[in-house]
């Protein structure tokens, strides 16, 4: 709360910060035509017209009154004019810069910049009434009736604020630009795939490429003609922006209907872009509004549904207002986006605790679940069982004892050596499988066979999966009329990763009344697992079919 303090008092300071330098100024007056004595600061004007007009590759000159009341003539002044055209300026009749080259009648035009600054000499820069001149041509885009504007200000102020500017800027810039690449990598490196992260890693993208495009006049001249294509390359990031900082909100907070949601506020943005283009500086301006107004309702249904982390996110849309209403738009409507986008990234931070802690849960179930799958295997009950029948064969069948015995010895040190493993290969498993149905056939003297189909022995797998359907098929399962139960496990590819069947092929025993199918502990096992090593990237699918009882299980990319 300190620190927000801070940060709203700071803003305020720089939102109530006045000019340097104190002066008037009176609007532009134009005259096509070209005589050096309407330099003159004592030349009368007052028949000039107020508009440019038409004036095509001919020479024109602007005039601008400028009224200074007070100033240290030994301190630097600077001059700061906004104009098109190619053009030489002059204070009080003496040339003091030039801002590309006007066009003559045997050399083309020299575009200049929209915006230039100069050093006033000392020794005219006097408290009192002065003339700026200029003499220029716009031969580019003559059809446009761009405003002409002077502003005064202290020379070292005007050559110091830029790198003040991009010294923040670039800090900036920096940071948005490692977070949209660490959370892209993050996105594509997860097997479970939160398209909130995407949109996150895109809006911090488009925010470093807003700030680039925005301050980047600072690093490079831009020619009058295209400062056009610069404030629309702005308005389209916006738009872009605009649109899917409410529409992460509104995958963050959990809330229904985001198609909806992202369809309409996209009607919305055209709407306004499509009506106040070619007004770049409104259109920005309305985009973020819009932006602002549907993010604060995408918040406010979600503090009702007392989603985590939403009044927070309203705080800092609030905080957000503020900044807009006391300071100049092109630096809060950065700052706006600078405070939602760490309203994004705590969203971003809980949603991967939620996630984190919803890992360590599965983790701790299929601990548990293991301990109660290997407490089934070794239980009295089983064990004496199995101890009956093992007696039984050694007495009638030694040899085949030794095999009965050696078969169990098997299985058990299978499960014991991938008891603490998070995934096995396929050829560990179905090791398993083929050692836990020879068992079972020595138990039950039932014939058990297993089939497998586009296996790949070195894919992995959670342990002990394929293992525990086959338990149930045994367990569940009548056996045929020949006295077999046939088992098939086979892999296949499909559209959004790699789908396992495992077919038994008997006759299934009636449930008993009241059960529920898949509430036991074996798919529960299953779940638990697929779980830990998948978070949500899976489909598990067990029902009967035609051919005895058919369990699937698809795991994405």
């Amino acid at each position: 709360m300190y620190r927000l303090s801070v940060f709203l008092c700071l803003l305020l300071t720089l939102g109530s910060c006045q000019p340097d330098v104190e002066f008037e100024s009176s609007g532009a007056v134009f005259r096509t035509g070209d005589n050096p004595q309407w330099a003159a600061p004592g030349y009368d004007d007052a028949g000039w017209r107020t508009e440019r007009g038409t004036t095509g590759s001919q020479v024109f000159w602007v005039r601008h009154h400028v009224l200074l009341p007070h100033w240290d003539s030994t301190a630097a002044l600077g001059l700061v004019v906004r104009s098109f055209g190619g053009f030489d300026v002059y204070w009080d009749g003496t040339r003091i810069g030039r801002n590309g080259q006007p066009a003559t009648a045997t050399r083309a035009e020299v575009p200049g910049t929209e915006t230039s600054y100069y050093l006033v000499p000392a020794a005219l820069a006097k408290p009192g009434p002065h003339v700026v001149a200029l003499r220029a041509t716009q031969v580019y885009q003559a059809a446009e009736q761009r405003f002409s504007d002077v502003k005064l200000h202290s020379y070292p102020r005007l050559l110091r604020d830029p790198l003040l500017i991009m010294a923040f800027v670039n800090l900036m810039a920096g940071a948005l630009l490692l977070a949209a690449i660490y959370y892209l990598f993050l996105f594509s490196s997860s097997r479970q795939k939160d398209y909130g992260t995407l949109i996150f890693s895109t809006i911090c993208l488009l925010c470093f490429a807003l700030l680039m495009v925005e301050y980047v006049k600072f690093y490079v001249d831009i020619p009058y003609p295209r400062f056009y294509t610069r404030l629309t390359i702005i308005g389209l990031l916006t738009f872009a922006i605009a649109l899917l900082v409410p529409l992460y909100f509104t995958i963050q907070f959990g809330l229904p209907r985001k198609g909806l949601v992202a369809g309409g506020l996209l009607v919305v943005l055209s709407g306004i872009y499509g009506l106040n283009y070619p007004h770049y500086d409104q259109t920005a301006i309305y985009l973020s509004q819009a932006m602002w107004l549907a993010s604060l309702l995408v918040v406010v249904l979600a503090i009702r549904q007392r989603a985590k982390g939403s009044r927070l996110v309203l705080a800092g849309l609030l905080a957000s207002a503020v900044t807009h209403y006391f300071l100049y738009f092109d630096y809060s409507l950065y700052i706006t986006f600078t405070v939602i986008l760490l309203c994004m990234l705590y969203l971003h931070a809980l949603r991967v605790r939620v996630v984190e802690n919803e890992r360590q849960a599965a983790q701790q179930l299929s601990s548990r679940l293991k301990l109660e799958l290997l407490k089934k295997h070794i239980q009295p009950h089983f064990i004496k069982n199995t101890l009956t029948s093992m007696l039984d064969w050694v007495e009638e069948s030694p040899k085949q004892g030794a095999v009965f015995i050696q078969a169990l010895a098997r299985e058990f040190d299978l499960l014991n050596d991938m008891a603490e493993a998070t995934l096995i290969p396929i050829g560990q498993e179905l090791e398993l499988c083929q050692h836990h149905l020879q068992v079972m056939q020595f138990r039950k003297e039932v014939r058990y066979e297993l089939e497998q189909s586009g296996l790949n022995p070195e894919e992995l797998i959670p342990p002990a999966i394929f293992h525990t359907i086959l338990e149930n098929g045994i367990t569940h399962s009548i056996p045929a009329a020949d006295g077999s139960i046939r088992f098939r496990i086979s892999a296949e590819p499909c559209a959004t990763g790699r789908t396992y069947a495992l077919l038994t092929r008997a006759r299934n025993r009636p449930a008993e009344p009241g059960a529920k199918v898949g509430n036991g502990t074996g798919l529960q096992y299953i779940k638990a697992r697929l779980t830990e090593s998948y978070g949500t990237g899976w489909r598990l699918h067990s029902g009967a079919v035609p051919e005895g009882w058919l369990t699937s299980i698809t795991i994405s990319h």
